[in-house]
């Protein structure tokens, strides 16, 4: 990503350990993470030859760009210029970690006594057996739309419903998406049997 700094902000960069920037908008400092919990932890820092550009190298907890990309340089030129399927891989994992940080929000709002009524995310939060009821719900609405024959929007809808709300559950249980694609992609990397046998061992 790329922000804008000052000296204060480098200095509390250095202090602190996470990236921290100057907001010119809003005339503040502001922590990377500091709403989404997606904090960048700085290892070091870096000046240019002319000393007018800095690079702040650190392990991100979580995505990087607001969109819920892992960079905020996803964008191929290329990509612009004619759509690809490289891009829409993009897009898909852009929305899935987009609503985690939109719920991850929420997650730290819950955390806060506020007046009026709570979001439908929030009551999600704070009360397990509704969640888990909402998440086996939708998950036998999934499978209704097979049982049943019913058309493909349908189906796409009550995946959505599913994802969304095995997203909440994920975030209560302090799960990060990326924990869960780790594992999908060391599943596909090997065959079905030597993945369950890796399973019972341990």
């Amino acid at each position: 990503m790329q922000g804008f700094v000052d000296r204060d902000a480098l200095a509390e960069t250095i202090s602190s350990r996470k990236a921290t920037f100057y907001s010119r908008s809003r005339s503040r400092l502001w922590t990377k993470g500091e709403t989404s919990r997606n904090f960048i932890n700085i290892s070091d820092v870096f000046l240019d030859c002319d000393r007018d550009s800095i690079i702040y190298l650190g392990k991100p907890d979580g995505p990087t760009c607001h969109t819920g990309s892992e960079t905020c340089y996803f964008s191929s030129i290329e990509d612009i210029l004619e759509p690809s399927q490289v891009m829409r891989n993009e897009l898909a994992l852009s929305t899935l970690y987009s609503l985690e940080s939109t719920i991850s929000r929420r997650k730290a709002e819950s955390a806060e006594s506020q007046d009026g009524k709570p979001s439908w995310t929030k009551r999600l939060l704070l009360d397990n057996k509704l969640l888990c009821s909402k998440v086996r719900e939708e998950a036998d609405e999934l499978c209704r739309t097979l049982e049943e024959n019913e058309d493909k929007e349908r189906t796409a809808s009550e995946m959505a419903d599913v994802l969304y709300h095995s997203m909440v559950l994920l975030a209560a249980r302090g799960v990060k998406m990326e924990e869960v694609l780790e594992i999908l992609r060391h599943r596909f990397s090997q065959s079905g049997i030597e993945e369950k046998k890796s399973r019972t061992k341990g």
